[in-house]
């Protein structure tokens, strides 16, 4: 009788060990980490770059500047503030509106004062949220509108794409949708679902949740499968371009759609996890053995999306047709 963890080997199934030592430690140097770990240093290397991203409002560095935010959230009706170091999705607040009373609407439908949201500020510059505990910053920026696709299947949220890059090409791709149970967050953890889409077609393929197959929104009761992701062509080269913002051999690329801006590169991360395999029915191991064997990869962004197809179609036996 196989052992469960040698079946799992078979499949091609990567574990987190595996990925450490296989795929993050010999290519992704820690002197680029903080590339990705800082989410304002990637915000401002992507504009310099001429990569989308969510507007900058401003920036929370010290305690004293908090007194401005009054004056600062005044010009704007909705926002999102996140720790500039944070993780997992912890310590970010969406705002969706105002209220006449001067209260501010979260994405949930929870009213919040202007104190309250000093203090969770306050808290973010304490490092409550950082990947380290370290004082951190905070990012007050631009709140996405999703795209009309996603309508029924989120709840009071805005859906991302992971994309996961290896050596600059995209070769796995899946759909983050929030959940009542994630409270209206993308992130797995939480209880958002994931779904695994076609890398050559844009189609959704099946989902997970909570590390467990589902073929149905919890919430909206829709399913998740066979949903068309517009722009794929472009999210495809906006993924291989992060590459080039963060050289990262084993890079994990967040993607918005804004239903009036198209695709923007949310945030990067350097150590994606690896339910994206349990969204796609398929195990990471095979293709990313088969891209280690590739000499030479392209410089063009275009040309090593063309090369994630052509990898997929040698290892899976699907066509490769160029979305």
């Amino acid at each position: 009788m196989k052992m469960p963890w040698t079946k799992l080997r078979e499949l091609g199934i990567v574990g987190m060990n595996q990925r450490n030592a296989d795929f993050i430690m010999p290519y992704n140097q820690r002197k680029y980490y903080p590339l990705v770990d800082n989410k304002l240093l990637t915000k401002a290397r992507a504009i310099k770059r001429g990569i989308p991203v969510p507007k900058l409002y401003c920036s929370i560095e010290l305690e004293h500047q908090i007194a401005h935010l009054p004056g600062i959230l005044e010009k704007h009706d909705d926002f999102v503030i996140k720790p500039a170091n944070g993780s997992g999705g912890n310590g970010i607040m969406v705002i969706a509106g105002k209220t006449p009373g001067g209260y501010f609407r979260k994405a949930n439908d929870a009213l919040i004062s202007i104190s309250d949201i000093k203090h969770h500020v306050s808290n973010i510059l304490s490092g409550m949220y950082s990947l380290g505990g370290d004082n951190d910053s905070c990012i007050v920026e631009y709140r996405v509108k999703f795209d009309p696709c996603f309508e029924h299947v989120s709840y009071k949220g805005v859906p991302d794409l992971r994309i996961i890059v290896f050596r600059g090409v995209p070769v796995f791709a899946m759909v983050r949708l929030p959940t009542r149970q994630s409270d209206g967050r993308a992130n797995l953890h939480q209880g958002a679902v994931g779904a695994g889409i076609d890398l050559a077609t844009g189609k959704t393929i099946r989902g997970v949740m909570s590390s467990r197959p589902i073929d149905i929104h919890p919430d909206t009761g829709t399913p998740v499968s066979n949903l068309e992701i517009p722009y794929w062509s472009r999210i495809l080269h906006l993924a291989a371009s992060c590459y080039d913002l963060a050289p990262l051999g084993y890079l994990g690329v967040d993607i918005v759609l804004d239903r009036e801006l198209g695709p923007m590169m949310l945030e990067l991360n350097a150590r994606p996890g690896l339910a994206i395999q349990i969204a796609n029915k398929q195990g990471l191991a095979p293709i990313l053995r088969y891209a280690e064997k590739v000499g030479t990869i392209p410089k063009d962004p275009a040309a090593r999306v063309e090369l994630g197809l052509i990898i997929r179609e040698a290892v899976l036996g699907k066509p490769a047709v160029t979305p």
